[in-house]
Parts: C-alpha cells; sequence; structure tokens
C-alpha cells in the first residue's frame, strides 16, 4: 500500500489530506480561529457539581462549560494495576470535587454540537514513541503490537524511567525502537512536564497549561510508524517548520517532507476538493451500482444499504450479498474520511445465510482495522442490524464545513407550498375571530403566493366568502417558502 499526506495551508486554515493507494482516505482541517481542543491541559474551576448525574461542570474559559463524569476523576487510590483499578466502584463525585475548587484537567473530546467539552484529570502527553502518565506509575504497551516478546522487551526498556510516580504507555510506532529513542522520548516528556508544573504555580486563576500540537505537526506525530512514501506542503513557512519539528523529533519522516511548488492547488493532484464535496451528500454510490444513504443525527449515524442498480448474475441471494460486501469497504472509508463518531447504525440489506453475515462481518472488520480511532460492533441484532461504535474526539467533517440550514432548522425537509397555503388560510380564520379587521393582506414568497392566486384561487375566494372580508396576497421576494405574515387592515 503506497500511502502520501498532502498539506495545504493557509493564514486561516490548514488541510491536511491522507492518499491511500490515491485514494483520499482521511481529511482533517484546523482552522485558526477555532483550533480543536482535544489534548490541551487547563487549569479549571469547578462551577457546580451535579450528584444526580455523578458529575461537574467546570469553567476553564470557554463559552460552555466543559464537563467532568466521577470515572473520569483520578484520585490516589486508583494508582494500582488496570486489572485492580477497573474493579473499583467509582466514588461519589461530591466526595472528589466541590464548587470553587481549582483543578488540572484534560480535554478529551471537543465540544460537539449542544455539548461542552469533556474533560479527564488522568493527564496524557504523547511524543513520538511514548505517552506520560504523570499520575500513574506503570508500563504500559499497545494493544496494536502483538508479539509477546517484543511487548516484553519495550515494557522492560521503559520501566527504568517511570520516575517520581509517573508512567509510560509505549505506542506503536515504538515496535523495534531502540532504548536511546524511548530515553530520549522519556526526557523530553518529564521536562515538559515539569514545565507544566511550574506554569501551574505561576497560574492564579483559569487558564491553558498546555496546548497540543498544530495540525500539521499533530498528524506527523501521530502517522509515525505508518508506510507513508512522501509528504508534500504547499506553505514554505510550514515546510520550513516541518523540517526542523521532523529533525529533531522524528527524523525518520525528515527526508519526506517536500515543499510543493506546483502550478496546480496541491489538492487538485488527487481530486481531494470534489472527494471531499462528495463527503458531505447523504448518498454514496457503490462501484456495482449499489448506494448508501448517510444520515448524520446528534444521537447516532445511520447507515443504508440499497442495491440500487446492481441486478446481480446468478440469484437474489448473492446479489445481497455482493452488495453488502462492497458496502463494507465504502462504509469503513466514508467513517474515516468524514470522521464519523459515537454510535452508528449499520441497516445491511437482509440474508438469510448464516455464513453470508459471518462473511459481512469478517469483511467490516478487514475493513475497519485500517481505521486509528477506536471501533467496536456486536454483531447482527434480532432486526438484522450491526450497531458500531466508533471513538469521537473531534467533530465530524459535516460538523466542521456546514452550519444548520436556517430555512428547515436542521430538519432536512421543508413544508410543502400546500402546507403553507393552508397554514395561511387557517391564521386569516384564527385572526379574524379574535381581532376586528377591514380585509388582510397576505405576505409570502413568490412561490406561495402564484399557489395562492392561481391554484389555490377558489380556495381563497371561498375563504373571502366565510369570513365577508377582502383578502389579498403580495409576493415578499426576501421570504422562504415556509414564513409569511398576515396583514389586518
Amino acid at each position: 500500500m503506497s500511502a502520501e499526506i498532502l498539506m495545504n495551508v493557509t493564514p486561516t486554515e490548514a488541510r491536511v489530506a491522507l492518499i491511500e493507494n490515491g485514494i483520499l482516505q482521511e481529511i482533517h482541517i484546523e482552522r485558526q480561529a477555532k483550533r480543536g481542543l482535544v489534548g490541551n491541559i487547563y487549569v479549571g474551576k469547578v462551577s457546580r457539581v451535579l450528584p444526580g448525574m455523578q458529575a461537574a461542570f467546570i469553567d476553564i474559559g470557554l463559552d460552555k462549560a466543559a464537563f467532568l463524569h466521577a470515572s473520569d476523576i483520578v484520585t490516589h487510590i486508583e494508582q494500582v494495576e488496570e486489572i485492580e483499578s477497573s474493579r473499583l466502584p467509582v466514588r461519589d463525585i461530591a466526595e472528589l470535587v466541590r464548587a470553587g475548587q481549582h483543578i488540572i484537567v484534560q480535554v478529551v473530546k471537543d465540544p460537539l454540537g449542544t455539548k461542552g467539552a469533556r474533560l479527564t484529570t488522568d493527564i496524557t502527553i504523547p511524543s513520538r514513541y511514548l505517552v506520560l502518565m504523570p499520575q500513574s506509575s506503570h508500563v504500559g504497551v499497545s494493544q496494536r503490537i502483538e508479539g509477546e516478546a517484543e511487548r516484553e522487551r519495550l515494557k522492560e526498556l521503559a520501566a527504568p524511567y517511570c520516575t517520581d510516580g509517573s508512567g509510560f504507555i509505549v505506542r506503536t510506532a515504538a515496535e523495534g525502537a531502540a532504548d536511546k529513542d524511548l530515553q530520549n522520548d522519556a526526557a523530553f516528556l518529564q521536562r515538559l512536564w515539569q514545565t507544566i508544573q511550574k506554569r501551574r504555580k505561576n497560574l492564579r486563576k483559569i487558564g491553558v497549561l498546555y496546548e497540543d500540537l498544530n495540525l500539521p505537526c499533530r498528524v506527523l506525530r501521530d502517522f509515525v510508524g505508518e508506510p507513508i512514501e512522501r509528504i508534500r506542503v504547499d506553505s514554505k513557512i510550514t515546510f520550513e517548520m516541518l523540517k526542523s519539528f521532523t529533525d529533531e523529533f522524528i527524523p525518520e519522516l525528515s527526508s519526506l517532507v517536500e515543499n510543493y511548488v506546483g502550478e496546480r492547488p496541491i489538492f487538485d493532484l488527487f481530486d481531494v476538493e470534489n472527494e471531499v464535496q462528495r463527503a458531505l451528500d447523504r448518498k454514496v454510490e457503490l462501484k456495482s451500482g449499489g448506494y448508501l444513504i448517510i444520515d448524520q443525527t446528534e444521537a447516532m449515524t445511520t447507515i443504508d444499504i440499497n442495491t440500487g442498480a446492481f441486478v446481480g448474475h446468478r440469484n437474489l441471494e448473492d446479489t445481497i450479498f455482493n452488495t453488502n460486501i462492497e458496502a463494507t469497504q465504502a462504509i469503513a472509508r466514508q467513517l474515516r474520511l468524514r470522521n464519523l463518531g459515537g454510535i452508528i447504525i449499520i441497516d445491511f440489506i437482509d440474508m438469510q445465510d448464516a455464513d453470508h453475515k459471518r462473511r459481512v462481518l469478517q469483511s467490516l472488520d478487514n475493513a475497519l482495522a485500517k481505521d486509528r480511532a477506536k471501533t467496536g460492533h456486536n454483531g447482527f441484532t434480532q432486526l438484522g442490524l450491526v450497531e458500531m461504535t466508533r471513538k469521537r474526539t473531534r467533530e465530524s467533517l459535516e460538523h466542521v464545513l456546514c452550519s444548520e440550514c436556517p430555512v428547515c432548522n436542521g430538519r432536512g425537509s421543508m413544508k410543502t407550498v400546500e402546507t403553507v397555503c393552508y397554514e395561511i388560510m387557517r391564521e386569516i380564520v384564527r385572526v379574524n375571530r379574535a381581532y376586528a379587521a377591514d380585509k388582510f393582506v397576505i405576505y409570502a414568497s413568490a412561490a406561495v403566493a402564484e399557489v395562492l392566486l392561481n391554484e389555490e384561487s377558489h380556495a381563497l375566494a371561498e375563504l373571502e366568502v366565510f369570513i365577508s372580508k377582502q383578502v389579498n396576497v403580495k409576493t415578499e421576494p426576501l421570504y422562504h417558502q415556509e414564513q409569511f405574515d398576515v396583514v389586518m387592515m
């Protein structure tokens, strides 16, 4: 598999695209005026404690108060092995924090929709090979490193660096790394934590102690160990910054960073711009002629699979099976591309063959294995649905690029012209009974006004006879289809 990273950077926005085998797989966007908060460390003030929710709201200086659950608060009793820690009951939130208290917290989820940021007191700071855990003294190894001998080797190498009650998680990129590499990473993280602690002593109120790397540097840090062939950047300033960053922290990527100076915009090289536009559509076409319908709501995302124009070659069961197999690849790609997270419900086309169901799930697992976000599913339910989850930390592509429609207010549909016409007539009857008026004037959109004066003119005439008053219709070009006013004269 060949992979390439494209970076389009302007003073107001940075966009990073991951291309695998010539196809866009991931797009990351960060705007200067609205940078992501995940990974940032703050001194926060407890504004409210909610025993009924086992949670507290924390003021960290944002528009919305952040949310801290009791299970995300680390206490001294939890400085034990993971297995023992998982058996400990969650303590009462009122015993852990109090209103007005100042605490150090880290953002684990950006504000999403109407929800504020999600916080934890379990601080973690990642680098190239290690993740520092200042409040835990044990060593963990990424589950993606499968070799038992290698896991033990890395544990033994990292163990001596667990000083002053701090611990480490060895990242997947550390597989095969030398002792010197881990030592340098550990020293860097410990110096960084000491700097954060000094800032905490000097900070007398709420505020930020540590901000995660900007998007270009963060992507390179997180993609260490991936089979990247080259990294092209269209900004000279960002290119020089990335060269310095990789020379110091990720030398194996330094030679891959190139300054793109081509005449074509960098995102036109692999049709990235059009792919991003298509990723905002509900409908995703499959090569066979089938298609997916993806609907994202605040509660969950639903994905429906349809055969569409695909009629198959042998029988209906094989047609359905082949469509579902093809859909698993498209679904895995769309989840990464759109950065969809939380609860995801997949409605595969109904299959009767148990072996077909097993193979579809296996194909889905294989496709999701490429995803760096944590995913999981519970197989087929009795209704034939697949319930799965994908870890969500940042906003989806749709939430970053789009806002709620001011006409339908996010419903995704509008009232028909006929519906609005009948609402207007009912409003006239209601107002006529409540107030004394000589006549009425209707101000409505062009489409509604045209129907009132043509197709519904007979109904409007009957209304005038019923209320014994004149009703005039005027077009208001600035009104949208559902908007109207009934004015008494």
